[in-house]
């Protein structure tokens, strides 16, 4: 079990999804360049089975943006995003309204 401490070494941050390709080596998986405010980062992420790359790019995204790196089907993914999902996919977790980039999520 996750003690809250372990909680708060996690960091939350809202970004924008700039630019989204086709992973080369893996069908659901996109590889995403991300704005961050202060950063640019690249992420891979196994949402390409519920969305279309026309949906992503543009819309706000919650990053955790302190994870190591790991590559990915050789693919080097620097965070992730969250999304839930359910017998009816996958959905992004999104700020409800306009956020500025880099925003800390609590």
């Amino acid at each position: 079990m996750a003690t809250y401490e372990d909680f708060r070494k996690l960091e939350f941050k809202v970004a924008k999804v700039k630019e989204v390709i086709e992973h080369p080596n893996a069908d659901k998986l996109f590889v995403m360049t991300v704005d961050m405010g202060d950063k640019t980062k690249q992420l891979v992420a196994g949402i390409r089975v519920s969305y279309k790359k026309e949906e992503l790019i543009g819309r706000q995204v919650v990053v955790v943006d302190n994870l190591d790196p790991a590559t990915i089907r050789g693919v080097e993914s620097q965070g992730m995003i969250l999304a839930a999902s359910d017998a009816n996919g996958i959905a992004i977790i999104s700020p409800d309204r306009e956020m500025q980039l880099g925003s800390i999520v609590k």
